[in-house]
């Protein structure tokens, strides 16, 4: 089980409901995945008109955990404005908290990010902030108030996986009790196997299984992935080696001499 917020859920694997062919495609999906907690923007919530309420609906279909996020949100204001609305649109305190800085990588404002992620926790929010994996930065949330930290593996949408090991890896020893998510860059299953197995406590992912050829058999194999990287962290990784060992001892190992 991993606990959001002191819920607790046993699905490892967050997903975003953004980008699919159809609607019935993501919900094929979002099922396939095995996922209780899916990411809608309130921007397309609010797009009006009978969009917005067919989409509310093929959510509510799923029976899932909504976590609403503030995408595209590139102040403080702007952000903190957005998450008011979604909390009283649907109706929780939960937040997944995005300021970006750049238009090109879509990298977070680390600076606005600790702002706003502190203001939103006075205000009695649950916030699950999307940042760099800068360990500083991290720190900063937690100590704002943050029980959840999502870094990134990459820039959403890369699909290159993990480009920075250590530093991730950094924050999961010197972030114990906080739930850490990898969020964003993950475009194959191996990626996301391999942040579970570095104790990561889950992964959100949509480009990866919403641009894939078949959304839906994608997003199974993203969730086997999951189950195994943290059921390999879990058993207890060996560490890697500079030089070769033996699987079979040799060491009294019977031998025999040809005979001329």
């Amino acid at each position: 089980m991993v606990s959001f917020y002191d819920r607790e859920f046993s699905s490892r694997l967050l997903i975003g409901t953004a980008l699919y062919p159809s609607p019935k495609i993501m919900q094929d999906a979002i099922r396939a995945a095995g996922s209780q907690i899916v990411t809608v923007s309130l921007r397309r919530e609010t797009a009006g008109g009978k969009t917005g309420d067919a989409f509310w609906s093929l959510i509510r279909e799923l029976d899932v955990t909504v976590l609403p996020n503030t995408a595209g949100c590139k102040t403080v204001r702007e952000a903190v404005t957005t998450a008011k609305l979604a909390r009283e649109l649907f109706g929780t305190s939960w937040i997944k908290l995005e300021v970006i800085a750049d238009n090109d990588t879509l990298q977070p404002d680390v600076v606005g990010l600790v702002e706003a992620a502190a203001t939103l926790i006075k205000d009695g929010f649950e916030v699950f902030p999307y940042c760099t994996e800068d360990i500083g930065v991290a720190m900063r949330l937690v100590e704002a108030g943050c029980k959840v930290v999502m870094p990134w593996a990459a820039p959403i949408g890369s699909a290159k996986g993990i480009t920075n090991r250590d530093a991730l890896k950094l924050l999961r020893e010197r972030l114990p009790d906080i739930t850490l998510v990898v969020d964003a860059g993950l475009g194959a299953p191996s990626h996301a196997a391999q942040a579970c197995e570095l104790g990561y406590d889950a992964v959100l992912l949509n480009t990866a299984v919403a641009k894939a050829a078949d959304p839906v058999v994608m997003a199974g194999a993203f969730r086997l992935a999951v189950e195994a990287g943290h059921s390999a962290y879990e058993a207890g990784l060996m560490e890697a080696r500079d030089f070769a060992s033996p699987s079979t001892p040799v060491v009294g190992t019977p031998f025999w001499h040809a005979v001329s």
